[in-house]
Order: C-alpha cells, then structure tokens, then sequence
C-alpha cells in the first residue's frame, strides 16, 4: 500500500463516560441465516470485548453495559466462514453505543443500513456529511491508484501527483475539522474533532486549546471534554528540552527494562506495533538510521502496541523486518500499553528522540526529518558520553 493510504494507526476515540448504562443493538440485515454471523467488537477500560452471534432471518441483537457513547465495529460474516480477525471482514461498520435501545436495518451490507433510536449515530451521520468532500477525494485517489498498470504505479511523477493530491485532501480535512468545531461549540463530535486533530497536528497546542476554549462550557465540563484537556496538559510535559518520562517494560525475553538504563546515549523511542502498516512501512527508515550511528551514541528503543496472546506475531515482525540489533519492550496490552499511555501516544508509528541527558529533542521525526536530525546532532560530533 502506498503512502497516501497509509496515514497512520490510530486507537478508537476514547469517549464519554455520560449515559452509562444498558444497551441493546438489534439488527436486520436482509434475511441471511446460519452460518453467517454477527460479531461486536468493542473496547473499554483497556478490555478487548468481541461477541458474536448467530443471524436469523437477517436478525441478531446485542445487549450489554456501556459508559458511552462508545465506538465499536460491527461486523457480518454472511458465508459463516469464520473471521481469523473480524476487522478484515468485507462487510462492517463503525457504531457508537450508549444507553437504550439502537435498531440498524440493511438490505444488502451494512453500509447502506440506516440506523435509528440513536441520537449520538444521528449526530454522528450529520459529521460524516460534514466531512464528505475529503471523503470523496480519497475516494477519487484511491480509485485511479486501483486502476493504474503496473507502469504507472512505477512512474516518480504518478506517484508523486497522488502523493500531493493525498497532502492536500488531509489539509482540507483539516480544515473542516477547524470549521465543524467553530460551528458546533457544543456538540459532542467537536470533541472527536479535536482528538483527531491531534494526531494529524502532533498535538499542536497553539492551534488546539484556543479551539477548546471556544466550546461551551457544558461540553467542556463532560468526561471526554476533561480527558482532552488531561492530554494538552500532558503534551505540555512532552514538549522539546522537557526531562523524558522514565518507564520500565519488559523485552522479549521478559527481562525488566528502563529508559534511564540507556542514559549517556542518543535513543529513538520508537512506538510501533506488528499490525500497523505505517510503521512497518517505516522500520526501513529507523533501521538504516541505527546501522548509521549505531557506533556514534545512538541506539533504538521500541515499544510495541501489539495484542494480548500475540507475541508470536511481534517477535516474527521483529525479525522479518530486521529489528534485532536494539532492544523491544511491550506489555503486550494493545492501546493500553503503559508506556504509550505515559507517553500520550494516540497512534502509531509515533516516536521521541532523546538526548544522553535523557532531554527530549524532537518528536515524530519520520523519513527524512530523522535522517536530518540525527545528521545534524550525531555527523556535527554533538554526541558526547
């Protein structure tokens, strides 16, 4: 997959905890029956929940407690084939649950249902439209990339174009970001907004908290409004020349390791994960990055996001992508991780370069930034023991 495609890895919205309470989610889609099946995918407090549940005559239903609204996958397997992981499926789709009653009827995919009883998915709807023109031009790239030879995949300047055309939709979706939260001070999906934002800016607080200010003061007294204002707060203590947070995290031999144990040396701390395409994407860049100034007072430390009861799919990518010659930790707790949370890491890949003094120097240096940061703290002799 190419660049444009690939953005980033990012961790369901955290959300609200307003509303908490039971939920049921009926559902009709068409009138399949077994073996296909229904499958929920939803997480909270760092719990990882997948149910799933037989079709009848296109019906199934869920119910249970939420501290919503929630962000879940919904997911229909129609063959009954089984789902080796239900988020490939063909056929799925992105639901919030909160407490009540919410009924999605379909005909034919999940996509063209419509969903009722629902105020947070009504309003959800209303900020998709909001943000359709991106949509549509990623639509249009990913649609010409589909169709182009061979030939033209391999042609600089085709990829070039999509590249750019890629560029300008994300600064475009920007925009309308900026311009939803300007109109909706009091709308729950400003919130959403701003989180989003957040990745694609590196938590740019010039731009953010005035942006935040502007909300009415009832959204920005809910949970989630609070859990924003928590991460710019927490950003502010990540910022360039600031003391990087110590941490210790098992490797890959269940070996206890700190951060402050590679004081004296430049370390990338480099969070990525075996599932993300970005950052295996991106591991050539941090390899040959550390076989360059690996004898220069440099060395990789990585934390994985990877899942619970997949280590095997971790140490596999740490070797198929020739990670082995720096050290790997992860406490294989998916968007949980400890160190990502201390670190407010909201999507990967994401890293932090640190100085022998253990001062952060620069943040989410991907490419070529990390080829000239690196160039111009380590080739100027700046290392020093």
């Amino acid at each position: 997959m190419q660049k444009w495609i690939l953005f980033a890895c990012a961790a369901f919205p955290l959300l609200t905890k307003a509303q908490s309470g039971n939920f049921v989610l009926n559902g009709k889609l068409g009138h399949l029956n077994a073996p296909a099946k229904a499958y929920l995918d939803r997480r909270e407090e760092g719990k990882i929940m997948l149910d799933s549940v037989i079709l009848k005559d296109g019906a199934f239903q869920f119910k249970g407690k939420v501290d919503g609204p929630l962000l879940c996958m919904l997911m229909v397997d129609h063959d009954g084939a089984g789902l080796s992981n239900p988020q490939t499926a063909p056929d799925k789709r992105l639901i919030y649950l909160e407490k009540g009653t919410i009924t999605l009827v379909a005909a034919n995919t999940l996509e063209d249902g419509t969903i009722t009883g629902s105020a947070i998915n009504t309003e959800n709807e209303r900020y998709k439209k909001f943000l359709s023109p991106f949509d549509e031009q990623m639509n249009s790239i990913n649609k010409d990339f589909g169709a182009a030879t061979d030939e033209q995949r391999g042609d600089t300047n085709f990829t070039k174009g999509l590249d750019a055309r890629f560029h300008k939709a994300i600064a475009e979706k920007k925009e309308l970001m900026q311009k939803f939260v300007a109109e909706n001070p009091n709308s729950f999906f400003s919130i959403v907004a701003l989180k989003e934002l957040a990745v694609h800016t590196n938590m740019d607080l010039k731009l953010l908290e005035p942006m935040y200010k502007g909300l009415t003061p009832e959204l920005r007294n809910s949970p989630a409004a609070k859990e924003f204002a928590a991460s710019m707060e927490k950003e502010r203590n990540l910022a360039i020349g600031a003391a990087a947070p110590d941490f210790t995290q098992n490797d890959v031999n269940d070996k206890p390791v700190k951060l402050s144990d590679f004081r004296g040396k430049y370390v990338l701390l480099d969070f990525w994960a075996s599932w993300c395409g970005p950052c295996r994407a991106e591991n050539p860049v941090v390899v040959k990055a550390f076989n360059q100034y690996k004898d220069r007072n440099f060395t990789v430390l990585s934390v994985s996001l990877d899942q619970p009861g997949k280590k095997d799919l971790w140490l596999a990518a740490i070797k198929k992508d020739g990670l082995e010659g720096w050290t790997h930790v992860s406490d294989l707790k998916y968007w949980s991780n400890a160190v990502a949370g201390l670190y407010g890491v909201r999507g990967v890949p994401t890293n932090f370069l640190i100085d022998p003094a253990g001062k952060i120097v620069g943040r989410n240096l991907r490419g070529e930034l990390l080829e000239k940061k690196l160039a111009e703290l380590l080739d100027k002799g700046a290392a020093h023991n």
